[in-house]
């Protein structure tokens, strides 16, 4: 299956199950966001990227440590509950974007996180390059991975391909991904 069409069933999955999408994984997700932000500390005037945002959950854990947030996810249903989780917050931005080529000048943010969203990129290793570039010299790319999808030596070398320095790593029973910060 060419790339494309894989990302059109992608958008297409999570554009059918939009409505019940905080349902089904809020839980989950918190759980990864709360144990990113004890490792992780944001400042004032960080500009944070959220690629693969979903419906803009992480959104109201870092809006108020922060400068800005951009969230980008490739589903339009997913993007229009993800405003409406911004809508109360001033500094969120939402854009309609493929991860693998993100519309953005290089270097423009000092945190990018990309919460369980890897596994569904056919080319994992491109989709990280792609993130890396978005990094600030001194930023910090915060990505989780399925651990059903992704065997953890995999994992690890998407990062050492793309000469990503990792500075954390999280593999815990409770959650059901890998946790990674790195930096350039």
């Amino acid at each position: 299956m060419n790339n494309w069409r894989k990302k059109r069933l992608i958008a297409n999955r999570y554009n059918a199950t939009s409505q019940s999408y905080d349902e089904q994984y809020a839980q989950e997700q918190t759980a990864k966001y709360t144990a990113t932000q004890k490792l992780l500390k944001t400042s004032k005037n960080d500009v944070i990227l959220d690629v693969g945002c979903g419906s803009g959950l992480f959104f109201s854990y870092v809006a108020d440590k922060v400068k800005m947030i951009v969230g980008v996810d490739i589903s339009h249903k997913l993007l229009l509950k993800a405003k409406n989780h911004a809508k109360s917050l001033g500094n969120v931005h939402i854009v309609q974007a493929d991860a693998d080529y993100l519309p953005f000048k290089n270097a423009m943010f000092n945190v990018v996180f990309a919460f369980t969203m890897l596994q569904n990129m056919p080319a994992p290793k491109k989709t990280l390059f792609e993130f890396k570039q978005q990094l600030t010299s001194e930023g910090n790319l915060v990505v989780t991975g399925l651990k059903k999808a992704f065997e953890l030596h995999v994992f690890l070398n998407l990062f050492k391909d793309n000469t990503l320095r990792l500075l954390e790593f999280i593999d815990t029973p409770t959650l059901n991904c890998y946790i990674t910060i790195t930096s350039c």
